[in-house]
């Protein structure tokens, strides 16, 4: 236990900013500095007031200019002042002067921190409504070499710069109190996070964890919990396991999305990918060195059984890491939706790959009833301007028959709206798919490895049956326990 936990354990429970604040600056170990730039100095301002401070703040400083800024922290030469690579860089610069200048000699107990945040809160015209960077990096023992660091960003939802700073101050408290009081609780930490500020306010799209005391923590799963809390509505996380910002991966990019349960990643899910983005790079439309893939599962498609099972997302992603892809889960249940997403963040050209019976899917109105303009305004926002839709053709299992864009069966009423987007090339058929693997399904693949049939291999990726059997993945929940793992 750390000695932060030894020391003062009497303040437990106590949810009010001022308490969190006095609590640490009452607490002889924690000292580090406060770095904020975009949005005054609001965290800061919360240890200030509740007393104590000289014993825990070293300093606490802005650099608006950025001629000033570039003068403590380097030059950016992407010219972006809020981003993850300035608050790390915030960081670093900050924790090296704290080990500099305070000496181990005369604090040997010390516990040393940084806190930084770079923000840009709503403009003048009031269309941007603005985000930021915030993180921290700590220490929970003297002698701890390696330091730990919680990075998240946070976009505002306030219309008043006043609002917004305030916000992101006692979210600054949240953070530096989560941190050195509820290290060892990460899922609880998220949480805590949004102590005394309306979720409506101010939305976390990211956040990763990483050093020894968070070793155990997969970021992935702590981007499910951003999802679970109603936190954001989608996030996104690399080949690597961290999560990434979503709105830095698709700016301006053309975006190749499909949709899936990947309950296992079958022979048909990449046989869908590698043919539509065939396709789609040999648009006029599409910059290939722009052009990003991601797999997307919905969270209503984690829903196993009512709950999401977390072990079983986590075997999900597991796969599809390994095979180098980019992964986004969102709530968001209507291809509509998502398409509304992405065009948040790029103009340029937009593919949707689906088989036949997301595409009659689309056509169903009953998706549609709580939209005051029905399925015309969803297909308003779904097929806006740059947006085609790969479809992938499926054999009806009764008659043999493959169906296609030209024989789908739609709705009567909706009979010549689909002749409509059908003939304006807004749904184009992959025709060089593969017929042997037609037969396959995940759901029929995931049957049979849980009920330790045979002969489910061949049906998936090369590789991907190896991985499944020697890390046990999609094995039956053995305890109680693996819910708590993160």
């Amino acid at each position: 236990m750390s000695s932060v936990l030894k020391r003062d354990t009497a303040f437990e429970n106590i949810p009010s900013i001022k308490a969190k604040t006095l609590r640490i600056n009452l607490n002889p170990d924690i000292y580090g500095t406060f770095a904020e730039i975009g949005a005054g100095q609001e965290t800061a301002r919360h240890f200030f007031r509740a007393g104590g401070a000289s014993g825990t703040i070293a300093k606490a400083m802005s650099a608006y200019d950025k001629e000033f800024s570039d003068a403590i922290y380097g030059f950016e030469e992407d010219g972006r002042y809020v981003s993850q690579s300035r608050l790390k860089t915030m960081l670093s610069h900050e924790m090296r002067l704290m080990e500099e200048r305070i000496t181990r000699d005369k604090h040997p107990e010390r516990l040393f921190f940084s806190y930084a945040n770079t923000v840009a809160t709503i403009d003048f015209s009031k269309r941007y409504k603005g985000h930021g960077w915030i993180g921290i990096r700590f220490q929970l023992d003297p002698t701890q070499k390696e330091l730990d660091e919680i990075i998240l960003h946070v976009r505002f939802k306030q219309n008043e710069a006043r609002l917004q700073q305030e916000a992101l101050g006692i979210m600054g408290v949240n953070l530096i109190y989560g941190a050195f009081y509820k290290y060892h609780k990460p899922r609880k930490l998220l949480k805590y996070l949004y102590d005394h500020i309306d979720r409506d306010t101010i939305e976390m799209d990211m956040v990763n964890f990483s050093g020894p005391n968070f070793k155990n923590v997969d970021n992935r799963l702590m981007s499910l919990q951003l999802i679970r809390n109603g936190m954001t509505d989608a996030v996104m996380f690399g080949p690597d396991g961290n999560n990434l910002l979503p709105a830095s991966e698709l700016y301006k990019k053309n975006i190749l999305a499909l949709r899936g349960s990947f309950r296992p990643v079958t022979k048909v899910n990449m046989d869908m990918f590698e043919k539509s983005y065939e396709i789609f790079i040999r648009d006029q439309a599409v910059d290939e060195d722009k052009a990003f893939v991601i797999f997307e599962i919905t969270l209503s498609n984690l829903k196993a059984s009512g709950e999401i099972d977390e072990r079983d997302f986590m075997d999900r992603a597991e796969l599809l890491c390994s095979m180098g892809h980019t992964v986004m889960i969102s709530n968001f249940q209507e291809y509509y939706k998502l398409v509304e997403y992405f065009n948040n963040y790029t103009k340029a050209k937009i593919g949707l790959t689906m088989g036949v019976n997301n595409l009659v899917d689309i056509f169903d109105e009953k998706y549609y009833r709580h939209l005051s303009g029905g399925i015309l305004e969803a297909f308003g926002k779904l097929f806006f301007k740059e947006l085609q839709v790969y479809l992938y053709p499926m054999k009806n299992v009764e008659t043999g028959q493959i169906m296609t864009s030209n024989n789908v069966k739609v709705h009567p009423r909706m009979k010549e709206l689909y002749k409509f987007f059908k003939y304006n090339g807004k749904v184009m058929d992959i025709i060089d798919y593969d017929p042997e693997i037609m037969h396959i399904f995940s759901r029929d693949v995931f049957k049979k490895i849980v009920s330790h049939e045979e002969g489910w291999e061949g049906a998936l990726p090369t590789g991907i049956a190896e991985i499944i059997k020697e890390k046990n993945l999609f094995a039956p929940k053995t305890s109680e326990k693996d819910e708590e793992k993160v």
